[in-house]
């Protein structure tokens, strides 16, 4: 009796030293890959890095944000790196991620991420405290005197009177009141006088021989 349990508990060791073999040699012939995914959102872009996947099977990975395709489905092996702007956005969007590894569904993801809106980086200016300077008062119009026209004026200065010509019509002396017959008369008026003195000359020497 004691023999035969002796004998089954050897047997069962061998099994089970034989069965362990067998499963490290199936373990060791089986590619082991770590399959890492790793990705990350910022307000403006989407990193993908994929590594340590089956380089024998067809891997596929697909982003979309807000349902909308960013990456569309696209094939790797054994590794993908990518980095994708996001579309501008004045609200939080959903990025989404899968990957379907072809080497077995329990290496496959599907997962999401929120990217936040982009702040604007430029600081606000701090308010001033030195009170601002008055505004100097504009200055009033002076108002020109017109420009002298060049148009001759309608009311002009009244013309003086033409002073008398002292010369005569065709360039002659101007007439003083007298004629071409006052020589006449001024020779005739001497004669006159003349006669006159003879006369009164006769007369006296009468009376002088009168007496």
């Amino acid at each position: 009796m004691t023999d035969t349990r002796r004998t089954w508990r050897r047997t069962g060791a061998f099994i089970a030293v034989a069965s362990a073999g067998a499963l490290g040699v199936g373990l060791s012939a089986a590619p082991a890959f770590a399959h890492t995914p790793v990705w990350s959102v910022t307000c403006d872009q989407v990193s993908v890095d994929l590594t340590a996947y089956s380089p024998n099977e067809d891997n596929t990975v697909t982003i979309t944000v807000d349902g909308k395709d960013l990456l569309p489905a696209k094939t790797f092996r054994k590794e993908f790196h990518d980095r994708l702007e996001l579309p501008a956005h004045d609200k939080e969007v959903t990025v989404r991620l899968i990957i379907e590894a072809g080497d077995g569904d329990q290496f496959s993801r599907d997962e999401t991420k929120t990217a936040p809106v982009c702040e604007d980086d430029t600081p606000s200016p701090s308010p001033s405290t030195t009170p601002p300077s008055p505004t100097p008062p504009s200055p009033t119009p002076s108002v020109s005197s017109p420009a002298p026209s060049d148009t001759p004026s309608t009311s002009a200065p009244a013309t003086p009177p033409a002073e008398p010509s002292t010369s005569a019509p065709g360039g002659g002396l101007a007439e003083t009141g007298g004629s071409s017959a006052t020589p006449l008369i001024a020779g005739a008026a001497t004669l006159v006088i003349l006669a006159g003195g003879g006369i009164m000359w006769a007369a006296r020497k009468r009376r002088s021989a009168q007496h």
